[in-house]
């Protein structure tokens, strides 16, 4: 929690004068037993021979009047700044949180959880919230009050007040046994929250594919069982709670009944009188109340605790420094790099990757160069590291071995801003976010003209997805594009990634929605831009990389082959026998030929691939 408390700095003001305000009400609230006590032996005068005194019962009671609104106003104004100071704290907190989740790698992000960073920005910064407005409103009232009113009847009877001494050491123990207890509970509610939260979101995200395999009632059962072990959580440590209040009551109660014995035998020998005897009842009373709101106070601080202890551990998370990442020597690689001949645009140097937990590389030893504006294919089956490799490049992942170098530079020296603007990146799956077709389209270069925009649309082949929706540029977007087909987000999510006009534009799989003739529109318009971008188009389409510069094969992690169309269809086994499964014709004619010269080399593209090749 202290590491935390940074955020409430720009609240000092509202955090001194909300105690200071509820010490004040504190202060009042003690004098009013004293007036009672008046009001009853000067006032009534149960054992005068005068009879009552109504003059000094009517001020007594307006000075009771008085001291309420007093109060009254204290306590107003005491929650007006606790709640400013526990609002403003926790808005700072979750923006920062926001912040540092946002600069945080997918590694980083993958091993915390999508649902467990939902949760802490949300339930348990509110926890956090509670805590810190509860704290300031009752942390230093609730003492005052306890030994204020044990003080005050020691001023009244010494005899009397040593109930006092008795009862609250006991009732300490009470509440702060049950604090110690129930701390790692409530980390376990969250924690079971947490699961809650995590399979919700899949269910809501995947209700499709639930409905397709018709397990709609597996996953209510697994729905249920995370659901049943939080709420058996809950009620546990809900019971130990709940013991807190009957067991200060019985306490409480039993000291009152002592203090009613012995103030009745001192009244009874004189040494006390009747509102003297009410008085010391009525501070046991408030001592009660207020252990009430202290049982409440620390049931509230014991959550946020735990929620302080599980937001702070996000903040403990940090990414992998920059130059540590790069390995000894890295300076004298930069800088022999610079200065060598030659140096190639983008250069994978013998690099491997590894993802956290994983229990092998899923690339190894991949080693190819790119030269600017150039176009490279990647193929491979499905989970040969197609995605993971484009994802070195923007620094999505790092690097666990070898070296990825931009220009001569490795990427780890590069400052994250750096990197990335340079980088037009496109993913497999097409996210759009809820604002129009503009704004989105911003998201890839804020202050980017209208002629810049329509010149993205263009290219990207999205020109009829604008002009067929009303306000075109301004058109509305509904979250995640639930609006628009797969192609038509594909095609924005191009575009947005072209306004920019990146140095690298990355495309993983971004045309699978695509029809044939578009996604070959689309790759003639890509090599037909300017200012030498070098792309990298990933694909299960041996068409949409046919015609690329170069062409990477992977299998199983490795690099299988590289090179041209034609060079891969003679040298590579991998990459024939994906093109031949697109294209079984073309393994026909290939046997023929091969069969009639006499030779196994296969030359020259087929009829099957010219058809959409985008020339």
């Amino acid at each position: 929690m202290k590491k935390l408390m940074k955020y409430l700095s720009d609240y000092r003001k509202e955090s001194i004068l909300a105690p200071l305000f509820k010490l004040l009400e504190a202060f009042f609230e003690l004098l009013v037993p004293l007036v009672m006590a008046s009001i009853i032996d000067r006032g009534i005068n149960v054992n005068g021979a005068g009879g009552p005194d109504t003059v000094h019962i009517w001020r007594m009671g307006l000075c009771l009047l008085a001291l309420a609104v007093v109060g009254l106003v204290s306590s107003i104004t005491a929650q007006f700044f606790a709640a400013r100071a526990a609002v403003g704290f926790s808005a700072g907190l979750r923006q920062a949180l926001f912040d540092h989740i946002q600069g945080l790698d997918f590694t980083n992000i993958d091993k915390a959880g999508t649902s467990t960073m939902i949760t802490r920005m949300t339930s348990d910064v509110n926890q956090i919230q509670s805590g810190v407005n509860l704290v300031l409103r009752l942390f230093l009232r609730s003492p005052i009050i306890v030994f204020g009113a044990m003080i005050m009847a020691f001023t009244i009877d010494v005899k009397s007040a040593l109930v006092f001494v008795v009862a609250i050491p006991l009732l300490a123990i009470v509440v702060f046994g049950i604090m110690v207890w129930t701390m790692p509970l409530y980390r376990k509610v969250q924690a079971n929250l947490d699961k809650v939260l995590g399979v919700t979101r899949e269910n809501l995200t995947g209700v499709r594919v639930i409905r397709a395999f018709h397990q709609e009632e597996v996953e209510e059962e697994r729905f249920r069982g995370f659901t049943g072990a939080l709420a058996d959580s809950q009620i546990f440590v809900g019971k130990i709670s709940a013991v807190m209040n009957p067991v200060t009551y019985v306490i409480v109660n039993g000291a009152i009944i002592a203090l009613i014995y012995i103030g009745a035998i001192q009244v009874n020998v004189g040494n006390l009188s009747q509102g003297e005897v009410v008085a010391i009842i009525n501070y046991m009373s408030q001592i009660l109340v207020e252990l009430v709101k202290l049982a409440n106070l620390i049931i509230t601080v014991t959550k946020a605790l735990a929620c302080a202890d599980r937001v702070a551990g996000v903040f403990e998370i940090q990414n992998q420094e920059q130059a540590s990442a790069a390995g000894p020597g890295a300076a004298d690689a930069l800088t022999a790099d610079r200065n060598a001949p030659e140096v190639p645009f983008l250069q994978f140097d013998h690099v491997s990757l590894t993802y956290a937990g994983a229990g092998a590389e899923t690339l190894h030893d991949i080693h190819f160069s790119v030269n600017k504006g150039e176009t490279v294919g990647i193929i491979g089956g499905t989970g040969s590291g197609k995605s993971s490799l484009v994802n070195l490049i923007p620094g999505f992942y790092p690097v666990t071995d070898g070296c990825l170098r931009l220009e001569g530079r490795d990427i780890r020296q590069m400052s994250e801003e750096e990197l990335r603007s340079l980088v037009g990146m496109v993913p497999q799956k097409a996210v759009l976010f809820k604002g129009t077709i503009r704004s989105n389209l911003q998201w890839g270069k804020p202050d980017a003209t209208e002629e810049e925009m329509w010149q993205a649309v263009d290219t990207a082949q999205a020109r009829e997805v604008v002009e067929g929706k009303q306000g075109r540029l301004d058109a509305e977007i509904a979250q995640n594009g639930k609006n628009l087909s797969g192609g038509q987000r594909q095609r924005l999510t191009i575009a947005r990634a072209l306004v920019r006009k990146p140095q690298i534009l990355i495309l993983d799989d971004s045309a699978s929605a695509l029809d044939y003739a578009t996604d070959a529109r689309l790759r003639t318009a890509i090599r037909q831009l300017g200012g030498g971008t070098t792309t990298f188009i990933v694909s299960q389409r041996a068409s949409s990389i046919r015609h690329a510069d170069k062409i990477v094969v992977l299998d199983d992690g490795e690099m299988a082959g590289i090179g041209t169309h034609d060079e891969l269809l003679r040298n590579c086994e991998v990459y024939r026998e994906i093109y031949f499964s697109q294209y079984p014709e073309e393994r026909l004619k290939a046997a023929k030929a091969g069969s009639g010269n006499g030779k196994g080399a296969i030359t020259g593209t087929g009829k099957g691939g010219a058809e959409d090749d985008g020339r």
